[in-house]
This record gives structure tokens, C-alpha cells and sequence, in this order.
């Protein structure tokens, strides 16, 4: 019997989006194929904005936490 359980991968990565005013909002996505993708990430970031998900104002940089 073993002791120590290896860890799940992760299903969601999370990034965190810094605003022009210093603000910072976190934005969780569940497809790992996306995430790698910068481009897409902008896109998912833009619309989360327009749908209210995200806060209003000048995204600056979107940077990957986790």
C-alpha cells in the first residue's frame, strides 16, 4: 500500500487578467487546448468581457496562474 496518491491533472487552467487601472480578475478555462493557444485566450477573454463574465476597462496583460 502506498502512502503518497498521485495528483490528477488538472482539467481547468486559470489566468489571471491584469487591467490598465491595476485591477486583476481571474478567468478560469476548461479546455487545456485552448489555453495553450494565446490568441485563442484573448478571444475567450474578450467575450467573457462582453458577456459580463470579466470587468469592464483596458486588458492589459493576461498572464497563466495555474
Amino acid at each position: 500500500m502506498s502512502l503518497f496518491r498521485k495528483s490528477t491533472p488538472a482539467k481547468s487552467v486559470v489566468f489571471a487578467v491584469n487591467y490598465d487601472d491595476a485591477r486583476t480578475a481571474y478567468m478560469w478555462i476548461d479546455n487545456p487546448s485552448k489555453a495553450n493557444d494565446n490568441r485563442a485566450v484573448d478571444l475567450i477573454a474578450r467575450a467573457q468581457q462582453e458577456k459580463g463574465f470579466l470587468p469592464e476597462g483596458t486588458i492589459t496583460t493576461i498572464r497563466r496562474v495555474r
